[in-house]
């Protein structure tokens, strides 16, 4: 029998992050079809991924659908694990398979072309190396696109957007007539809508694409690390 893939979300107060959560879940299950998932998150939305650990059993591996591996991925989830399923495997974050292609095919969709610059738009960590890897993440998309990508993060725009601002003022100077909006979030919601009305503030012609959502990158990223982390069980079972 397979292990149980338990998908851990952040949670959102935006019903929105929940649709699109179940969402990459369904896709999740059509790609495994013999695997039970089951969709969890950290806070604000239900069920709780403790709730969901206290009824499933030993053999789950757990899935974060986090971009950046920082105080939630390496603190908060482990310490929930710890607690309600001391025996299940938890991988790295989704964030650590390739998604500069799916960034780019949301960008394509929403109609970028040679005249634009973009800003890949994150969350924000207090903790640096979690920034840094959204900053790899842009130098990727950078070059799968050919032109200049530059990060800003929701949670650091400072007084005034000014980081934001920063940001703007480099791709005007790089020759970019129009500014296009790359989120990397799973789910739309309020902190990329607030990128997206100060920036209507600071250029007037603007694209933004839709967020990564259940593009088949993600998923195929979810299948991979689960698919991973289960040979790694059952050889370490074997071994046993």
């Amino acid at each position: 029998m397979n292990p149980t893939l338990v998908l851990v979300a952040h949670g959102s107060r935006d019903p929105r992050f929940g649709v699109t959560a179940r969402r990459v879940r369904d896709a999740v299950v059509a790609n495994l079809p013999d695997v039970e998932v089951e969709l969890s998150y950290l806070d604000l939305d239900e069920p709780l991924v403790g709730d969901v650990l206290d009824r499933v059993g030993d053999d789950t591996i757990v899935v974060p659908l986090l971009l950046s591996s920082g105080y939630h991925h390496k603190i908060d989830l482990p310490a929930i694990i710890a607690e309600h399923r001391p025996f299940a495997h938890q991988t790295e974050v989704i964030g650590t398979r390739p998604l500069a292609a799916a960034l780019a095919d949301r960008l394509r969709e929403a109609g970028l072309d040679d005249r634009d610059g973009v800003i890949l738009a994150a969350v924000g960590s207090s903790d640096e190396s979690a920034d840094l890897h959204v900053r790899r993440r842009a130098i990727e998309l950078s070059t799968r696109l050919h032109r200049p990508v530059e990060v800003v993060f929701a949670t650091k725009l400072g007084a005034g957007g000014r980081a934001l601002r920063s940001a703007v003022r480099r791709l005007r100077t790089a020759g970019a007539e129009r500014i296009a909006l790359s989120p990397y979030f799973l789910s739309t919601g309020l902190l990329i809508e607030k990128v997206e009305t100060a920036l209507d503030t600071m250029a007037d012609s603007t694209l933004v694409a839709g967020p990564l959502g259940a593009h088949q990158d993600v998923v195929d990223g979810i299948c991979a690390l689960y698919r991973t982390a289960a040979i790694e069980r059952a050889i370490s079972v074997t071994r046993w």
